[in-house]
C-alpha cells in the first residue's frame, strides 16, 4: 500500500509535530566547512545563521572514527556554546561490522545525539536485485539491534547513480519495511531523488519512504550536456530543477520535523568537496552559503515549516 502524504510518517517515533507546528531547524553539513576546526567551525556556522551542524565523523571528516571518544565531545561542546544543535552526525558506518561503529554510537548516545547517517551498499551488476536485497537483511538486522541498544537512529542516505542501492528508493522500502524506523530509516536527498525521477518519480519515492523517513538533505542541480553526455551540475538552491515548494509542502503535510541538512555541492573553491584548504575567500564562501540558507528558509516559511 502506498501511504497518503499525511500518513507517510505515522508511527515514526520522534518525527511528528504538534498540530500547531514549529520551525524546522536547518543544519549545515560540516563537510563544506572542512577548512575550519573547533571554535572557528562553531563561530562560522552560528554567524551564518544555521541552527545546527551535521558533523562529518568519518575518515577525512572533522573527527576520525578512531578518535571519537577523545575529540567528539569537546567539538560538540564548542558548537553548543555557540547556540548550535548537533542533531546528527554523518558517519562512515555501513553495518555493525564497520570498524569503530559501536564506539561511535556509544559516544553520540552519551552526547544526546540520536541520529546518524549511514549507507554505502552497492549492487553486484551480475546478480538479481531481489536476492541481493534479501541477503542484506541480516546485516541491517544486526545494525538495527546495535542502534536499539544505544537508542539511536540510522538514516540511510540516498544517492543517485548506477549500482547505488537506495538510488530508486523503492529498494530501500523493500529492504527496511520490516524493521523499526526508530532504529533504521532513510535520509532522503531530494536532489538525488530528482535526478533519479524528475517528472514524478521523486514524488512516489518520497511517499513510499513513509514512516522510515527520518532525515532530509537539500541541494539543487541542473542537467548539463557535456562530452561525456548529460551530467548533473550542482547549482545554488532555487537555480536548479528541484521543486522545493511542492517538496516542502509534502513534508509539512506529513508532519516532518527533521533533521534537515543543507548541502553545498556547486563550485566554492573546494569547500563543496570538503577540502581543508580553499581557493576562494572565506567571505565569498560564507556569502554563498548564507544565500542558500536564506532561500531555504523562504521555502520553509512558505510551507509553514
Amino acid at each position: 500500500m502506498i501511504l497518503s502524504r499525511r500518513e507517510m510518517l505515522a508511527g515514526a517515533a520522534g518525527v511528528m509535530l504538534p498540530a500547531s507546528g514549529r520551525k524546522l531547524k536547518v543544519a549545515i553539513f560540516s563537510k563544506h566547512l572542512q577548512f575550519l576546526r573547533n571554535e572557528a567551525l562553531a563561530q562560522a556556522a552560528a554567524e551564518m545563521g544555521f541552527d545546527g551542524v551535521d558533523l562529518a565523523v568519518r575518515s577525512g571528516g572533522h573527527v576520525e572514527p578512531e578518535r571519537v571518544p577523545e575529540e567528539l565531545p569537546p567539538l560538540v561542546a564548542a558548537l553548543r556554546r555557540h547556540g548550535l544543535e548537533v542533531p546528527m552526525i554523518t558517519s562512515g558506518i555501513v553495518d555493525a561490522g564497520t570498524p569503530h561503529a559501536e564506539t561511535v554510537l556509544k559516544t553520540i548516545a552519551s552526547l544526546g545525539i540520536r541520529h546518524y547517517r549511514w549507507g554505502g551498499f552497492r549492487y553486484d551488476p551480475k546478480g538479481p536485485i531481489a536476492g541481493q536485497l534479501e541477503a542484506l537483511k541480516p546485516r541491517v538486522a544486526k545494525l538495527a539491534a546495535l542502534n536499539a541498544r544505544y537508542n539511536v537512529s540510522a538514516m540511510y542516505h540516498t544517492h543517485s547513480g548506477v549500482g547505488q542501492i537506495g538510488a530508486p528508493i523503492w529498494d530501500l522500502h523493500l529492504l527496511l519495511k520490516d524493521f523499526d524506523p526508530a532504529a533504521v530509516g532513510v535520509n532522503y536527498d531530494i536532489a538525488h531523488a530528482t535526478i533519479e525521477g524528475g517528472a514524478g518519480g521523486w514524488i512516489a519515492s518520497l511517499r513510499v519512504t513513509g514512516r522510515h523517513l527520518r532525515g532530509v538533505a537539500v541541494k539543487d542541480f541542473l542537467w548539463e550536456k557535456s562530452p561525456r553526455g548529460w551530467q548533473a551540475k550542482w547549482t545554488p538552491l532555487g537555480e536548479g530543477m528541484v521543486r522545493f515548494p511542492q517538496f516542502f509542502q509534502m513534508l509539512a503535510e506529513a508532519g516532518f520535523s527533521g533533521p534537515l541538512q543543507m548541502h553545498v555541492e556547486y563550485p566554492l573553491g573546494g569547500a563543496e568537496s570538503g577540502r581543508t584548504s580553499i581557493s576562494m575567500a572565506r567571505e565569498e564562501v560564507f556569502a554563498a552559503m548564507k544565500g542558500d540558507l536564506r532561500r531555504l528558509r523562504g521555502y520553509l516559511s512558505e510551507a509553514g515549516l
